[in-house]
């Protein structure tokens, strides 16, 4: 099972354009949809359309329409009391798949609502083989708050997942050695900004990524999935390091496609799968988000991992590996 903490839910608003999106000019759209997301109700989304039981803990009330699509999708939603109401978050997609967000800051935080949210995932942690911590923090949380969450987590027996950004990241960073998750997933950006390096030679350089990734697992990190935009992604353990290059895909929307990206990992391991194998089903859900409108989050029938091709960054001369696709039991 899969617990998810979506701690800065959002109603994930998409607005189609019909052609480039032009600063000041009166602009016409397509068609505009709206779903309720973050980061970790998108990765339960996915768990619910791969028939892999989830838990989705986040802040909200519990008639809010917010909770009452998520039930009606059937996710397993644990709503707790919110500090206020759900925020909005605009995304402006061009027909070329350019994407361009408007994320709002969501309602300040207390120390009780946090207590709440955080009691909320301790107390369901033993079930789970993934606790997954994903997205932004909300305005008043104190930005060492998941790092504290990872360690209050290290005795319940599941693996915990971090993704996010900014102050949040740097922040859990600071203190790997004493409080590392299982997995982190940082894009190259991101990477770039805990390592030192060059975010764009990261992006399109495996190696170079590969490099900055293994800085992370020396410091006591499991497994770093840098997920690199269309250079695929690179998984580094302990045990190596593979870079994914993904089938040719049309870029529709890039909403939603990293969230995916971490479920596909989640899902190669809840099937026990090689470290390889976790790297191809993790960048098949990413690139078939990409290619989906909006923030739709892919189903299985979407996915394509035989046309993944992994290699070891070990062994360069090494040809792709490239596997058929499991079936989900």
């Amino acid at each position: 099972m899969i617990v998810t903490l979506t701690p800065n839910p959002s109603v994930d608003r998409t607005v189609t354009l019909s052609g480039d999106l032009v600063r000041g000019a009166v602009l016409r759209a397509d068609s505009v949809t709206a779903q309720s997301g973050g980061k970790g109700v998108n990765i339960s989304r996915a768990a619910v359309a791969a028939n892999v039981r989830t838990i989705a803990v986040l802040p909200a009330e519990k008639d809010d329409p917010f909770v009452v699509e998520l039930l009606r999708d059937g996710i397993d939603c644990r709503p707790e009391p919110p500090a206020g109401p759900v925020r909005v978050n605009l995304t402006l997609t061009e027909p070329d798949g350019t994407t361009t967000k408007i994320n709002t800051p969501g309602a300040e935080v207390g120390a009780a609502d946090l207590d709440r949210l955080a009691a909320a995932v301790i107390d369901r942690a033993g079930q789970a083989r993934w606790v997954v911590l994903a997205g932004s923090l909300p305005p008043g949380a104190p930005d060492g708050w998941y790092a504290e969450l990872v360690a209050a987590l290290r005795g319940s027996g599941a693996s915990v997942a971090v993704d996010t950004s900014g102050a949040p990241l740097v922040a859990l960073a600071a203190g790997l050695e004493q409080h590392a998750p299982s997995l982190m997933k940082p894009n190259g950006e991101e990477l770039a900004s805990l390592t030192g390096g060059d975010a764009d030679a990261i992006e399109a350089d495996p190696h170079a990524a590969a490099k900055a990734a293994q800085v992370l697992v020396d410091r006591g990190v499991e497994g770093v999935l840098a997920t690199l935009g269309g250079s695929g992604a690179v998984l580094v353990t302990a045990q190596g390091a593979w870079h994914a290059v993904p089938p040719p895909t049309t870029v529709v929307s890039t909403v939603g496609a990293g969230d995916s990206s971490l479920f596909g990992y989640l899902l190669g391991d809840l099937r026990n799968a090689s470290a390889e194998d976790r790297l191809r089903l993790a960048v098949a859900y990413g690139s078939a988000a990409a290619s989906l409108p909006g923030t739709t989050i892919p189903t299985p029938a979407h996915i394509r991992a035989d046309l993944v091709e992994v290699r070891s960054l070990h062994q360069t001369t090494a040809s792709p590996v490239r596997t058929t696709s499991h079936t989900e039991n």
